[in-house]
């Protein structure tokens, strides 16, 4: 490869890399010569005795020797200002990152995917219980107006003995 022509190339250039290094991921390589990447933060805060974690994103200068891409680990350095937005540059490529933004995209899908099929079965259990419980309460309630029809139905027997018993009360009255 040829020798690079960048006068802010770390290594074949002219700035001097100073003050903090970090270790980030790069986020996007869109910018022409700029990468944007971003670092973790994690901070202890002794109210609550607990770590709060957040993120930061920088633009770097990408000399064109490195030329680092999305999802590459790189290591970035801090310079003088070379733009408005601009006071990093990437002094070397890492790797990549372990877990590529499509694959986490496509393992929280296939997570929440999961999460759906188990709420559904517990669900279908709850349905079939209620049906169950329903069928019993319908039976109950047949054999119940089975038997209060046969109570209630009178047989002509029965009808005989009503009117016996209509007669028999009606002379009583007269007698009385």
């Amino acid at each position: 490869m040829a020798e690079c022509t960048d006068k802010r190339c770390p290594i074949h250039g002219k700035i001097s890399v100073r003050g903090n290094i970090f270790t980030c991921t790069v986020i996007s390589a869109k910018p022409d010569k700029t990468v944007v990447v971003e670092r973790p933060i994690v901070k202890f805060v002794p109210k609550y005795e607990r770590y709060a974690k957040s993120k930061s994103r920088i633009y770097a200068h990408n000399p064109e020797c490195i030329n680092a891409k999305e999802n590459d680990v790189v290591s970035v350095g801090e310079t003088r200002r070379l733009s408005k937005t601009k006071c990093f540059v990437v002094t070397k490529v890492i790797g990549k990152k372990k877990i590529v933004k499509a694959e986490e995209d496509t393992f929280r899908e296939h997570k929440r995917v999961k999460k759906e099929e188990k709420k559904p079965e517990k669900k279908k259990e709850e349905k079939e219980e209620e049906a169950e419980k329903e069928k019993a309460m319908e039976e109950k309630e047949t054999e119940e107006e089975k038997s209060e029809e046969v109570k209630e139905k009178p047989t002509e027997d029965s009808k005989e003995e009503e009117k016996e018993q209509n007669k028999d009360d009606k002379e009583e009255k007269k007698s009385e």
